[in-house]
């Protein structure tokens, strides 16, 4: 398996440090390419819930 990056080239950083259009923090963007698929898929749970949380 080989878990795709959930970037939409909407890259804007929110007052928490998150980006706007992937909601992952700077350390999960720039550590990406370095986790294992299963890292991967914990970082795009917990976007998934900072996207919930903020009304998307």
């Amino acid at each position: 398996m080989n878990v795709a990056s959930p970037c939409i080239r909407d890259c804007r950083l929110d007052s928490t440090g998150a980006c706007r259009g992937c909601f992952r923090t700077l350390d999960e963007i720039a550590r990406w390419t370095q986790l294992s698929d299963r890292e991967r898929l914990l970082v795009i749970a917990a976007a998934e819930a900072k996207r919930k949380e903020a009304g998307h």
